[in-house]
């Protein structure tokens, strides 16, 4: 009964102590459980964040992909603006075969794709609204694609497509052209070089490859700022385009924005060659949505065709991953750090005041194990309590955490929780040490006599 009671009484006078402990406690936990829940967690939001910004593979015409290596022609020095080259292509997929993108294994990760024929025409204004012997343009880039297509796959199921949703930083006066129609979009240097307006009507002229010169009136629903070369640039539906250059069902070229996870040591070695992979090297490559597998699965889908991913696009997205996560990471340690110098402080603390107590118990009979398990079993108690409070705080963080930073919540998994308090654990273990080891070295006689 006495022991118990001095218990209690200690409780008492220890209480600012040990709710300090709680609180460190608490607080170390809430920043351990929401910085591992967005580790875990943020990749995908990461790779759906920085994909708003461009496709990371493109699909070309194998015969187009090996003049690319040979000269490195990939769309730098000898693109025009919207970065196709100064002369039209020579070499095609099949519009046609474009859907077949999203049948393969990580279709579900497919979240967008648009078709392109870049061409080159003439363009002549048709408007009241402009002086039509002023507006004139030679080689203009030309870009046929999807704007928002809506695909009816074999299995049923429905998806839209285009460009409405590869390029969402553009800024936009107007409207999107509709698929399959004589409207079109413009960039605002050749808008501002020719003198056009949306609503203006414009007309496109191209001498095909047999030499007849077609001709195609274009409405404009739109003038588009993309923030770069490709405001020189107009884009029309891929259909008006095939028939203005008189190449049916012919694109060079698929820009497609996938989910991926961030290339390793694995996916390096499979981009240089698949085939010098090991079955289970394979079979974990093909099964992880890493830009290099799905881009080799689109190959398989589309006949003729090379897959591959813009490496600039890629190496943004490991590298962003990879410092964030070590920031968060980072984070997480010295709040661990921070916490147990805390703790062994506080408890320091507690047991220079209850010195005589402690004496005393070890005079009656308790054992050096006795007391220290008793600091132990007191400190575990109130640092479960910070720690579940903690854990509880630390999701709605992180939720707050990736409303404001992804737009979207965050996914916190069991495991997260269980590491928190491993870590939490041994933080405590290690920032009690010090201090049982000065309860080992308590003399009763010395202490009860004021020495």
């Amino acid at each position: 009964m006495f022991f118990f009671r001095m218990i209690f009484r200690s409780f008492s006078r220890q209480f600012k102590r040990r709710l300090l402990i709680a609180v460190t406690v608490c607080l170390s936990a809430t920043v351990s459980v929401a910085m591992l829940g967005v580790v875990f967690d943020v990749g995908d939001k990461l790779n759906a964040e920085l994909s708003t910004y461009g496709s990371n593979i493109t699909v070309q015409p194998k015969a187009d992909a090996v003049v690319n290596d040979l000269y490195n022609t990939g769309g730098d020095a000898n693109s025009n603006a919207s970065g196709t080259s100064e002369s039209d292509p020579t070499t095609f997929l099949k519009e046609s075969d474009a859907p077949k993108i999203k049948t393969i294994f990580w279709a579900f990760n497919i979240t967008n794709f648009a078709p392109e024929l870049n061409i080159h025409a003439d363009v002549n204004c048709a408007s009241e609204s402009v002086d039509s012997s002023s507006c004139k343009a030679s080689g203009v880039p030309i870009v046929g694609t999807w704007f928002a297509k809506t695909l009816h796959m074999d299995s049923g199921e429905s998806t839209v497509a285009g460009m409405n949703g590869m390029r969402s930083w553009w800024k936009l006066d107007g409207s999107w052209p509709k698929d399959d129609s004589a409207q079109g979009l413009i960039g605002t240097t050749l808008a501002s070089k020719l003198g056009v307006i949306k609503g203006d009507t414009v007309t496109l002229y191209k001498t095909t490859a047999d030499g007849s010169r077609n001709k195609q009136r274009i409405t404009i629903t739109g003038i588009y700022d993309s923030g770069d070369s490709d405001n020189n640039a107009m884009y029309i539906p891929s259909s008006t385009a095939q028939v203005l250059a008189n190449l049916p069902d012919s694109i060079d070229k698929i820009e497609v924005k996938a989910l991926t996870t961030p290339d390793n040591d694995l996916a390096r070695k499979a981009s240089k060659n698949p085939n010098a992979l090991t079955q289970d090297e394979w079979e974990t490559w093909y099964c992880t949505a890493y830009p290099s597998s799905i881009a080799y699965q689109i190959e398989e889908v589309i006949p003729g065709s090379v897959a591959k991913q813009v490496r600039q696009v890629a190496a943004l997205q490991g590298d962003v991953l990879q410092k964030t996560q070590a920031v968060m990471v980072l984070m997480t340690v010295l709040s661990l750090v921070a916490a147990a110098i805390a703790v062994a402080n506080l408890m320091a603390a507690s047991i220079g005041e209850r010195g005589s107590e402690l004496a005393l118990l070890k005079a009656i009979g308790a054992t050096d194990g006795a007391v220290s398990r008793l600091m132990l079993a007191e400190t575990a108690v109130i640092s479960l309590v910070g720690a579940i409070v903690g854990a509880l705080l630390g999701s709605g963080v992180a939720q707050i955490v990736g409303h404001v930073v992804f737009g979207s919540g965050i996914t916190m998994r069991p495991m997260v929780f269980v590491l928190v308090f491993v870590l939490l654990t041994l933080t405590v273990l290690i920032a009690s040490f010090s201090s049982i080891r000065s309860i080992l070295g308590l003399k009763p006689a010395e202490v009860l006599h004021g020495r």
